[in-house]
């Protein structure tokens, strides 16, 4: 038995899930297939569905989310309201037409020892597009870059034929990835099961060979691909993502979206060129002991593919000294840590 699954029992939806929700429905996907996309169980989406579908039978994000914000029992004050100092900083930011991912990255150097002094720039946007009325709204339009006063669900581009739109070559990408001298450098790919009807994403690192696999339900379509690829690089500390290398399939046609979600960008091989992924291409070979050619792959569930990328993990690498590439990531994460602490 490779793992046991385990059961998330934090039922309260983020923000960004309830978007995706929205995304999801609005196409006419399924409460089992969205819950299945989010990593969550049905029920919980039905229920968030159910509660807050408007009276024209449409589930909206923005209206959930501001619904969640008024049932809270105890809500709590919004950070940007009880800290003048912040909010004194964000909207000086915001006069400089700054966004608010350059706001959230400037107070680290305008304010180093003040950790009272930090924001996402996701909490900007909540504050935002939830609070902003009348007069605040008109201005808040002038400050943002994209000028909307709400958010919107981008349309699903129309797949493109032959070259993938935007590609990015390998021969772009940075030449410290080519010596493996810096971490943070990912190699992708999908291993397909029986019929090429199933498959598992495999990620990875050039440095230590750290190996991350995701699971891709029901097809590879990708939009899907994208986003839970993004989702499985969102788990790594920001030094760890640096790009990701790719080779041209269109099951990441939908790149931009993943590298506006992850912080990623996407490198891509030349065709019929394994080579240029070599780790993950070894990697996959190492994968076929758990996962057999013509073996169905749809049934592994998330924790199992985890219990899998474990044992690997765990495995001396001769490319290492012998050392396992969970003990040399241990090592960057301990040096980092050392470096954020002196």
């Amino acid at each position: 038995m490779i793992g046991v699954v385990t059961v998330r029992k934090r039922t309260v939806l983020t923000d960004e899930e309830r978007e995706n929700i929205a995304l999801e429905r609005a196409k006419g996907r399924s409460c089992r297939l969205i819950g299945e996309l989010l990593g969550r169980h049905n029920s919980v989406v039905s229920r968030e569905v159910g509660t807050n579908v408007g009276a024209d039978g449409v589930y909206r994000a923005i209206g959930a989310i501001a619904r969640s914000a008024a049932c809270r029992k105890r809500p709590k004050p919004r950070k940007l309201e009880t800290k003048r100092d912040l909010h004194d900083a964000v909207n000086e930011g915001l006069g400089k037409k700054w966004s608010p991912q350059q706001i959230s990255g400037s107070l680290t150097d305008l304010f180093p020892g003040d950790m009272s002094m930090r924001v996402s720039h996701e909490t900007i946007y909540q504050t935002l597009f939830l609070q902003a009325k009348g007069e605040l709204r008109t201005q808040l339009a002038l400050a943002l870059c994209a000028g909307r006063t709400r958010r919107i669900v981008p349309p699903r581009p129309v797949a493109a034929r032959g070259r993938i739109a935007g590609m990015v070559n390998i021969s772009e990408r940075p030449k410290e990835a080519d010596d493996r001298a810096v971490p943070g450098f990912w190699e992708g790919d999908l291993i397909l099961g029986k019929g090429s009807k199933s498959q598992i994403a495999t990620l990875v690192e050039r440095q230590t060979r750290f190996v991350m696999l995701a699971r891709i339900p029901y097809d590879r379509s990708a939009e899907r691909v994208a986003y839970l690829l993004a989702a499985k690089m969102e788990t790594l500390p920001g030094f760890l993502r640096d790009s990701l290398t790719w080779d041209q399939g269109k099951e990441l046609s939908s790149h931009e979206k993943f590298t506006v979600k992850s912080g990623m960008p996407v490198y891509f091989c030349d065709p019929r060129s394994p080579w240029q992924r070599g780790a993950n291409e070894n990697t996959n070979g190492l994968l076929r002991q758990y996962f057999p050619k013509e073996t169905d792959l749809s049934g592994y569930s998330q924790a199992e593919l985890d219990a899998v990328a474990a044992e690997l993990n765990d495995r001396p690498r001769q490319t290492l000294g012998w050392k396992s590439p969970r003990y040399k990531l241990d090592e960057l994460l301990l040096g980092a840590s050392d470096a954020s602490t002196t």
